[in-house]
């Protein structure tokens, strides 16, 4: 089974076609926030590289993805400028905050939860680029397929930490009530597009 094959089980829900056509209405600002999805991601990945010093296996990981996400961070503001697109100070959409809204307080609680989180942060992003890819321009379709193979890694990355850090519990029921939140994210209305909403209103 490919990686995107997984991808697409392990998510409750496809992106709307809604939002595809509202990202193809709204490129300039898809590709904003786009890179600061890129820059946030490699942000998280850092902060746990910080808050849980010793695990050399999960420090390796993190210090990883934040190199590809800064790279991706980097190539994302370069098609912007040879777009004449500029980078301004824009909101952050709700899906990650309303996401962590969920993370348990106490560890090793907050650790696992917060690793979910990322797992499917990522997981909905390769998502996305694959299912908007055939919509975009030759540039755009062919930088974001040579995404998808990074971001299935941090998924199973994440996942695997999170597995890892229950210690052999069962965290199977709580990764589904995450999916099953983000799934509200994903299909219901937002009054702004970006690259983690819902559909807009029109």
């Amino acid at each position: 089974m490919n990686a995107l094959v997984k991808i697409q089980q392990f998510l409750h829900c496809e992106t709307p076609d809604a939002w595809v056509q509202n990202a193809l209405d709204n490129q300039a600002l898809l590709l904003l926030d786009h890179a600061n999805c890129e820059k946030k991601a490699a942000s998280t990945a850092i902060n746990l590289m910080f808050r849980y010093v010793g695990d050399f296996d999960m420090m390796n990981k993190m210090s990883r993805l934040a190199r590809e996400e800064l790279r991706h961070y980097e190539q994302v503001m370069a098609i912007m400028e040879a777009r004449g697109v500029a980078y301004e100070q824009i909101t952050p959409g709700r899906y990650a905050g309303e996401l962590r809204k969920l993370v348990r307080t106490s560890e090793p609680g907050r650790y696992i939860d917060t690793l979910i989180v990322g797992a499917i942060i990522e997981a909905r992003s390769c998502e996305r680029f694959a299912k908007l890819a055939p919509h975009l321009d030759e540039e755009l379709q062919k930088f974001y397929l040579s995404l998808l193979k990074s971001e299935s890694r941090h998924y199973e990355d994440y996942l695997t930490l999170a597995k890892r850090a229950a210690q052999g519990a069962d965290i199977s029921a709580r990764v589904q009530e995450f999916l099953a939140l983000e799934k509200t994210l994903i299909e219901g209305i937002d009054e702004e597009f970006r690259f983690h909403s819902a559909a807009i209103n029109s």
